[in-house]
């Protein structure tokens, strides 16, 4: 027997597009057409984040595969063994900001050579819902949207993806460690 709660889960969206059709059958609104238009524009919008995205995946292989990745864990190691956090987790940490897929490819080794049980793996978890992809929203979105000057919101991003790996380090220290 499910409880009410699965229930309002299993039926928010069938009701919600219900909401939307009635109200545009209301207001005399054609739905179809307007899906249909924000479909293609969807799609236009796409074709042009294709050079932001390549961009920004090059620059990624290029980081990893220089060594300059391995060149900054060993550099920051006594740092890191100092402040109890472990190494394993930097560059998760360091590529959290920068790609989404590339961060929960990165989440998902960690998971799967520690353990999703482990202090890495819970760690590189939480770390994973606790950031967002501020480089690559900032380089698709503002690029798409033509915005050239964006310092302010690179600034207030990085700061926000930094709380969120600090806050994870310490709240699954205090839980888990």
């Amino acid at each position: 027997m499910m409880n009410w709660l699965e229930t309002v889960s299993l039926w928010t969206i069938p009701l919600l597009l219900l909401i939307i059709l009635l109200h545009a059958v209301v207001k005399k609104v054609p739905a179809y057409d307007c899906f249909v238009e924000g479909g293609k524009d969807g799609f236009q919008l796409a074709v042009t984040l294709i050079p932001y995205l390549v961009g920004m995946m090059t620059a990624i292989s290029v980081f990893r595969a220089s060594g300059a990745m391995d060149l900054l864990l060993e550099t920051l190691k006594p740092l890191l063994v100092f402040l109890g956090i472990p190494a394993e987790i930097v560059p998760l940490a360091i590529l959290r900001p920068i790609s989404g897929s590339g961060a929960l490819g990165m989440a998902s080794n960690l998971i799967a050579e520690y353990g999703p049980d482990s202090f890495i793996g819970r760690l590189a978890s939480t770390m994973q819902g606790s950031t967002d992809t501020t480089l690559y929203v900032l380089t698709v979105y503002f690029g798409a949207a033509g915005i050239r000057y964006m310092g302010g919101a690179l600034k207030v991003g990085l700061l926000a993806d930094l709380v969120g790996i600090i806050a994870s380090i310490f709240i699954v220290t205090l839980v888990f460690g």
